[in-house]
């Protein structure tokens, strides 16, 4: 049967007991639950789940309803950019599944959210409806704080939803999307502009890496700062690639990567050339490269 995953992002990272009461709901809803990221100092929590269509769907509804009736965004507070308390939630194709399939999944459940849990929906990556919106930092602008005047101008209404944000749980961005590989450097230093300099020479915006993402990161209860990374498309700019970019670009400014870091999972071939020793991850995060075998688009 045709697999999704489904890689919901969640504004708590910091509750160890609602942490695992979001990841109950998941499991109870029948899905396979693979992993659970909790980063105090993102303040956030990433969970991978797989399921076929029907039950990844349920298990993300199910979630979603249970961060939306105990978070409340007007006081969360953390280093990772957010406009909701459920954040993000996108399908990835795998095995026997198509795109199309990974969309429909994406509108149908947007389609619940915004009837059940009144929360305007933005539709992202292949799903998008609107263009400008296939790129999720686009979406994201602004963040919560600036979510209000954002939908209030002519181009910023939801694709599905209220014409407002939800009080307490802000918007959705609901997507579409391949394998994404989210990996984090963590520097020997407490000075953000580093990391902030190191994420504007690597990424692809910026000039650097093809299909890389960064940002530099606080970490406040580790007294040190991060590059946190999007890779996404790995058999285009691999993990060795960007570790060594982040390495050398680290040596330029006098500091050292003390560990890299994956969040969630990937497919195992992405660290098959990696100094294994240097990231910081489990058996269970690395997926067999089969399991990404898509069906048609």
């Amino acid at each position: 049967m045709p697999q999704l995953e489904c890689v919901p992002n969640v504004s708590e990272g910091r509750d160890g007991a609602l942490i695992d009461a979001f990841a109950r709901a998941i499991a109870d809803a029948g899905a396979q639950l693979l992993d659970v990221h909790a980063d105090p100092d993102h303040n956030r929590s990433v969970f991978t789940f797989l399921g076929p269509a029907e039950t990844a769907e349920r298990a993300a509804l199910a979630l979603s309803r249970a961060v939306v009736q105990t978070l409340d965004l007007r006081v969360h507070r953390g280093g990772h950019p957010r406009f909701g308390v459920v954040d993000v939630i996108p399908f990835v194709p795998l095995q026997g599944a198509s795109m199309r399939d990974a969309v429909r999944s994406a509108h149908r459940l947007g389609a619940a959210l915004a009837a059940d849990l009144h929360l305007p929906v933005f539709y992202f990556g292949a799903a998008a409806i609107r263009p400008e919106r296939a790129e999720l930092p686009a979406i994201r602008a602004g963040q919560f704080e600036g979510l209000a005047a954002r939908m209030a101008a002519a181009a910023g209404s939801p694709d599905a939803g209220p014409l407002r944000p939800h009080p307490s749980a802000g918007a959705v961005a609901i997507g579409a999307r391949g394998v994404l590989i989210a990996f984090n450097a963590v520097l020997d230093t407490r000075d953000l502009e580093v990391a902030r300099a190191i994420a504007r020479a690597i990424r692809a915006s910026s000039g650097g890496l093809p299909e890389v993402r960064a940002i530099g990161v606080c970490l406040p209860s580790r007294g040190r700062v991060q590059v946190s990374m999007n890779l996404l498309a790995y058999h285009r700019t691999g993990v060795p690639v960007v570790m060594d970019a982040v390495d050398r670009e680290a040596t330029s400014r006098g500091v050292t990567v003390l560990e890299f870091e994956l969040v969630g999972c990937a497919p195992a071939d992405a660290f098959q050339r990696v100094d294994r020793s240097r990231v910081r991850c489990t058996a269970g995060q690395l997926l067999e490269p089969a399991l990404f075998d898509r069906g048609p688009t």
